[in-house]
């Protein structure tokens, strides 16, 4: 009998077949969002290095106060918007966005389009 497979086994291949692809480089690291049920997060990572250059989520202070649920749009809008904030700040124009095998739809487009808004390019 053929085991079916779950929405996070689901989301973990598609994530598995996006990276064989996509990697962050010096030029153009990688922005990776990752959504729990509570929260939402995002880092920019060089994958050369192996390391996080920015990093941004719900559950930092300045957010925390300003957002009623850490789950919602309006905070992937408030995360996106200060990660693109931090990466302009540190010299980060250009990244490849991984969606990390969440749909894109939602929140993660609306993390995206703050990110865009605010002058990230991807």
């Amino acid at each position: 009998m053929i085991k079916k497979k779950n929405r996070k086994e689901l989301r973990q291949m598609r994530h598995a077949r996006i990276r064989k692809h996509l990697s962050g480089t010096p030029d153009r690291p990688r922005l990776s969002v990752f959504i729990s049920l509570k929260n939402i997060y995002a880092q920019i990572i060089d994958d050369t290095k192996g390391e996080t250059l920015v990093s941004a989520s719900t559950l930092e202070k300045e957010l925390k106060g300003k957002l009623s649920s850490g789950k919602s749009v309006d905070a992937a809008k408030q995360v996106g918007a200060l990660i693109a904030e931090r990466a302009l700040s540190k010299g980060i124009k250009e990244v490849a966005f991984d969606r990390g095998g969440f749909l894109y739809h939602g929140r993660v487009k609306a993390l995206a389009d703050a990110a865009r808004e605010k002058g990230l390019k991807f």
